[in-house]
């Protein structure tokens, strides 16, 4: 299995309801660190998984609907928590629609998964993979 990764970051504010989140539960930011792996078994014509530089840019575009965001106001995300699980989750679904919509180039609908990761910090991270 063939795989690029590309990371940018994203910074949020939300609160979490339930008592399994403690003080989180009132209103804090949060700064992740967002890894999208792109995979596949072969490689392209070119001999790349896909190219990087789009991939930077949809990850970013995508990033960028959330960012400087408090996600308790986003209608999308209303009654949720936005959990670093919900939210790597979120944003592998909004990347595998760039790459059906054809965002990340031609080649890209050779891949055959996405995995987001957020690092909370440098010792704690959440994942998430899909199947394309």
């Amino acid at each position: 299995m063939f795989s690029i990764t590309v990371r940018d970051h994203v910074m949020v504010a939300h609160s979490f309801r339930g008592e399994v989140f403690g003080p989180a539960q009132r209103l804090h930011g949060a700064t992740f660190v967002v890894d999208a792996r792109f995979k596949r078994t072969d490689l392209d014509p070119d001999n790349i998984v896909v190219d990087i530089g789009l991939a930077t840019e949809e990850l970013r575009s995508v990033l960028g609907a959330l960012n400087y965001r408090n996600l308790d106001e986003v209608p999308e995300f209303a009654g949720i928590n936005t959990s670093t699980e919900f939210l790597a989750k979120h944003i592998a679904d909004r990347l595998v629609e760039s790459v059906r919509a054809g965002r990340l180039g031609e080649g890209a609908k050779g891949l055959s998964g996405v995995e987001v990761s957020l690092h909370e910090s440098h010792v704690a991270w959440a994942s998430y993979e899909r199947a394309l």
